[in-house]
């Protein structure tokens, strides 16, 4: 019970972090907007692929799991 507990513990800090992320994304001006993001614009329609802060956004999200990791 105790390692369900443990576990349920951390799903909670992750979904906490993440909702404080997601509530101060929109603060943030430079992200989505990075050198490398792909932005085509036509009058029929428009895309938007993110690369290099999909690319950036999987780096620290690397490092924090590594470091979380190391933890236990």
């Amino acid at each position: 019970m105790g390692e369900i507990a443990k576990g349920l513990m951390l799903l909670g800090l992750l979904l906490l972090g993440l909702g404080a992320l997601l509530t101060l994304a929109p603060h943030v001006p430079w992200l989505g907007r990075l050198p490398g993001d792909i932005r085509i614009e036509r009058p029929g329609g428009s895309f938007y692929f993110p690369i290099t802060t999909c690319l950036l956004v999987s780096i620290v999200l690397s490092i924090l799991a590594h470091f979380f990791s190391r933890l236990r």
